[in-house]
């Protein structure tokens, strides 16, 4: 999935941490709430601005980020 027209970076918003569309929510807020044990359902229905699509964009960006910092290290 290409995250790049989801995930923002905005030095203004957040610190310029990214995140979703603009918003103030940002990709860490969403890891964190899967990582804490809230479902996607869970987190539609807290945030019922975000959509499925927006949190498989957080875990295509991490997932990304993780695979760009593995290939620094080698």
């Amino acid at each position: 999935m290409s995250y790049s027209d989801i995930i923002t970076l905005e030095p203004g918003k957040r610190s310029g941490k990214p995140c979703i569309r603009g918003l103030r929510i940002t990709v860490y807020d969403v890891l964190e709430y899967l990582a804490s044990g809230m479902t996607h359902q869970d987190i539609l229905r807290d945030f019922p601005y975000l959509t499925e699509q927006d949190i498989r964009a957080c875990l295509a960006f991490a997932a990304d980020r993780e695979r760009k910092w593995e290939m620094l290290k080698a």
